[in-house]
């Protein structure tokens, strides 16, 4: 009984002392290769592991969409589950096995890729290019 006390006592004295880290990094600014945005911005949260997308389409863009969808939105919000693989940032597969997407970012970089695998065979291209890139540590 004194030894599981003990542990206990230990673990609220050392707990509070731990450093635990967030990283943030907000890609804001980024164009398309085919669409138009009024914004368009990825926030990777690499404590959380969850990527972000907040984007609002230029009117044009807009009608484009929502001619063939009419549950296409002028502004909209996604959030994917993300991590980390040989120093690159992907979120998900979005798909079935033999087919399916992923985003790609690297830390530092303004691009942003999509990743398109099918049978095995991957491909990339290119996205977006972000102008702005922000990039915020917590310690607490």
């Amino acid at each position: 009984m004194k030894e599981i006390k003990f542990i206990i006592l230990i673990i609220f004295i050392f707990l509070p002392f731990q450093n635990l880290k967030s990283e943030i990094i907000i890609m804001s600014l980024c164009d398309d290769k085919q669409d138009e945005f009024l914004k368009n911005e990825y926030i990777l949260n690499l404590n959380e592991l969850i990527m972000t997308r907040n984007y609002i389409y230029k009117e044009k863009t807009y009608q484009k969409y929502r001619l063939t969808d009419l549950s296409v939105k002028k502004s909209n919000t996604y959030i994917r589950n993300i991590y980390e693989e040989n120093g690159k940032i992907l979120t998900h597969k979005h798909g079935y096995p033999q087919f399916y997407t992923q985003i790609q970012f690297e830390k530092g970089k303004k691009e942003v890729f999509m990743k398109t695998v099918l049978n095995d065979q991957e491909g990339f291209s290119k996205i977006s290019t972000c102008k702005k890139i922000e990039k915020f540590e917590n310690e607490s």
